[in-house]
């Protein structure tokens, strides 16, 4: 078989690309070797972890809030099995509905590893055969997985990986946590919820340590409230399981050596990119020291006719990312102006309450000794927040010194994830802090907070 356009992987990148490349009028096939299509993302990552965030969020708010709202809850429980088979569900719909998607499009839907074999051939391996196919333009968009300490790995048992701690059969009695990043604390934060202790180890001296610094201290704050603890500036140095428990080793910055011991053991120090196997030694590609591979401006890899998209390439691994790289490089593989702004993509975090961001950090421009100036202003004076009981956390809003253009947004707060889309619409639109002060925003709803953190850029804030 022959096609115009050949996309190994069908997570968010990949099967969005060949969505679009099938749009655009060409021929496309889209390989996938698990059985079911959308990628780490769809089976076991952004979307049965938001499940389970949603339905822990629902659980925690019943049995420690439903109470000052005039709600009596008696005889309240957790079916877990429930719960879990609610996130089944979700995840077994939606695959079935990028399914549809592709089909919908008339996309060729092949089940299978993918190898490149050079000149435009694709090897596809199943369990029942090997067939290969040829492609005009190849698109690498296999994600990543999650990274291994070498002297812990996962038994999917006691030692798991995110995908494991998505599947526990019961409440864990202690959850500990190795990495304070975006998983680590989502995921902990489900646990937390429904019961179990929760400890957090990180390397690093803050929690999400990309994230603006304001933003890091206050998350820190607002989890240790609800009841995770945390040791930060802490290495893990050992892991050895034993009577079920998993007895760690690790140590500070002072160099104490500090033990825990906990019934499961959630590894979360990051992820890297599936390259190995895909066969790039037959079409010259060379990734580097981590597996990644480089790619220019149009995500060419080097190789003829070989482009890369996604986690594979690096920066930020995040599926709308992945998404939108896919339909620029169909767009301009058709032609057409294919274009993504690196500058305006968000970062989210599904904890309660959320953290969301876009553009640069403070510490990101003291570092390039760009001036700016800074507004922020408190949830606990938004009316809407204090309706919902939502006080916690903030909107800071960083505008460039001199022409007021925002430069990076910063929210923890309530809705985060939906309230970043206005910050990132100002971002690509190259918007000033005037710009979003001058807005009207409806009132009373949480996004006047975007606009009072706006006004606060210029020192006139109103309801502060």
């Amino acid at each position: 078989m022959e096609f115009d356009v050949i996309v190994i992987g069908a997570g968010p990148g990949g099967y969005v690309a060949a969505i679009r490349a099938a749009q655009l009028g060409f021929n496309t096939a889209c390989i996938e070797k698990y059985p079911t299509l959308g990628g780490t993302c769809l089976n076991v990552g952004c979307i049965p972890s938001k499940a389970l965030l949603h339905s822990s969020e629902l659980y925690h708010e019943a049995s420690a809030s439903f109470g000052k709202h005039g709600i009596a809850m008696e005889g309240l429980s957790l079916d877990l099995g429930k719960m879990m088979a609610r996130k089944r569900d979700v995840v077994t719909n939606l695959t079935k509905g990028i399914a549809h998607l592709l089909k919908k499009n008339k996309v060729t839907a092949l089940t299978g590893t993918g190898k490149l074999l050079g000149q435009g051939r694709v090897q596809v391996t199943s369990e029942k055969e090997t067939q290969e196919i040829k492609g005009k333009h190849i698109v690498i968009a296999t994600g990543s997985k999650p990274t291994q300490l070498p002297f812990m790995p996962f038994d999917d048992d006691r030692i798991v990986s995110s995908t494991g701690a998505l599947a526990f059969k019961e409440v864990p009695d202690h959850l500990l946590v190795i990495g304070a990043g975006v998983i680590g604390l989502e995921l902990g934060s489900v646990w937390r919820r429904l019961g179990a202790r929760v400890t957090v180890v990180e390397f690093l001296d803050r929690v999400l340590p990309p994230m603006d610094k304001a933003v890091s201290k206050e998350m820190k704050k607002l989890l240790t409230r609800q009841g995770m603890k945390f040791h930060l500036n802490t290495g893990v140095t050992s892991a050895e399981v034993k009577d079920w428990i998993v007895h760690v080793c690790a140590r500070d910055k002072k160099d104490k050596e500090l033990t825990f011991e906990a019934d499961r053991v959630l590894v979360a120090v990051g992820r890297k990119p599936n390259t190995a196997e895909l066969g790039l030694e037959n079409v010259g590609i060379v990734p580097d020291k981590q597996g990644f591979i480089g790619v220019d401006a149009h995500f060419s890899t080097g190789a003829e006719g070989v482009y890369a998209i996604g986690d594979v390439i690096g920066g930020m691994m995040l599926a709308h990312k992945a998404e939108d790289e896919g339909i620029a490089l169909m767009e301009q593989l058709a032609g057409k102006a294919g274009h993504l702004n690196y500058d305006a993509i968000p970062n989210i975090v599904y904890t309660w309450p959320e953290v969301a961001s876009v553009g640069k950090t403070e510490q990101e421009l003291e570092a390039a000794s760009i001036p700016f100036k800074v507004g922020q202003f408190p949830f606990k004076a938004n009316a809407r927040a204090r309706c919902m009981d939502t006080g916690d956390g903030f909107v800071k809003i960083i505008a460039d010194e001199t022409t007021d253009r925002i430069l990076g947004v910063h929210i923890v707060g309530a809705n985060a994830s939906e309230l970043i889309a206005e910050a990132v619409l100002a971002t690509e639109y190259a918007a000033s802090a005037e710009d979003l002060a001058r807005t009207v925003h409806g009132h009373p709803t949480l996004s006047e907070s975007v606009k009072e953190a706006a006004l606060a850029v210029d020192g006139r804030t109103i309801h502060i």
